[in-house]
């Protein structure tokens, strides 16, 4: 499921800000979508978490923080792998605050984050 959430968030990288303001249901389908590939990463990492038998995270941030010292996420990008944690706190307990310009700096900008990390996990977890 994290590939096709991915899949359809690059489909839509190339919406304009007018019209993510102006269109709720597409607005809509964004913002649920990034919560759903966002938690997708999360299940994942304390799925890995518990099977490696690594240290148990405090809070969701944290998941990002032992997969990077346990070597499996690059350091170099711990600081977005946090804030994607984050912004599952925002989407999910305070949702009314979401610009449509955090959704579009995060399609353009994070997109990678997201591939990385589900390349990541398909090419040293799944492909034993």
């Amino acid at each position: 499921m994290l590939a096709e959430y991915i899949s359809d968030l690059e489909e839509k990288t190339n919406v304009r800000l007018n019209e993510l303001k102006e269109n709720k249901i597409l607005r809509r389908y964004i913002e649920r979508t990034l919560h759903l590939v966002v938690e997708a990463c999360l299940d994942i990492g304390n799925h890995l978490i518990a099977d490696l038998e690594l240290c148990e995270p405090q809070d969701y941030k944290d998941i990002m923080v032992v997969l990077t010292e346990a070597g499996y996420l690059p350091h170099n990008r711990l600081d977005n792998f946090k804030k994607m944690a984050q912004f599952r706190n925002v989407i999910v307990h305070d949702y009314i605050r979401i610009d449509p310009e955090i959704l579009i700096g995060i399609l353009r900008k994070n997109i990678d984050d997201l591939r990385l990390f589900a390349r990541i996990v398909r090419d040293r977890f799944l492909q034993k």
